[in-house]
């Protein structure tokens, strides 16, 4: 098992405290934050863009994983890495010429992951796999905050991690959507590396305690 990775979605985050955030997932444990991109095309909601990706950079030394629900992502790769990002993952879903943009993301000194819906076979992602830093599992359907977690998950993250050792290749496995206390270990026993908590873990108190117990210590 590898080391377990949390990311704090910040579309979960206080924006009229946002500073005070950024001290909460500095002091933290997390090593990543998750920065979802919405356009209102690709899916119901309209999110962040460059402007506050460059503002995230400079509140944080932490890996920013971006996560694209835009049309044709691939025309704004190179901005996206000018602004700050770490990694950014695309959807399968409505995507062409998948492969050539894993490779374009790489190629930009970025990782590159591939996120699938709850409703999409995880078989899919068995011709890209060769060129994935990271999959992502979607737990919900993709364009809110505070959904219910789908129980079906288990069982996608189980046959992503057989996959994933199948291929003898090192990517990890992400969930997003209505992760909590009440599922991350079941998670994680399932074979997930990384866990994007959002309005359950900004709605703590003690934020750094939950990401703590989230990661099960």
């Amino acid at each position: 098992m590898n080391k377990v990775i949390i990311a704090p979605s910040l579309l979960a985050a206080d924006f009229r405290n946002l500073e005070r955030e950024f001290e909460k997932i500095n002091s933290s444990e997390a090593e990543w934050i998750h920065f979802d991109v919405m356009d209102g095309l690709n899916v119901p909601n309209i999110s962040f863009g460059f402007p506050l990706l460059e503002a995230t950079r400079k509140l944080t030394d932490k890996y920013i994983d971006v996560h694209l629900m835009i049309e044709n992502p691939s025309k704004y790769f190179e901005e996206f890495k000018k602004y700050g990002a770490d990694g950014l993952t695309i959807h399968y879903e409505n995507q062409t010429n998948i492969k050539e943009q894993l490779q374009a993301i790489k190629a930009l000194g970025m990782k590159a992951g591939l996120v699938i819906n709850p409703n999409t076979d995880v078989s899919v992602l068995e011709p890209y796999l060769s060129e994935l830093d990271l999959i992502l599992i979607m737990s919900v359907f993709p364009g809110f905050g505070g959904q219910k977690f789908i129980d079906a998950t288990y069982d996608r993250v189980k046959q992503s991690r057989r996959l994933i050792e199948d291929s003898g290749r090192y990517i990890i496995l992400q969930v997003d959507g209505g992760v909590s206390l009440d599922n991350s270990q079941e998670l994680i026993g399932a074979g997930a590396d990384a866990l994007v908590c959002g309005s359950a873990l900004f709605k703590e108190n003690d934020f750094k305690g939950y990401v703590v117990k989230l990661l099960g210590k």
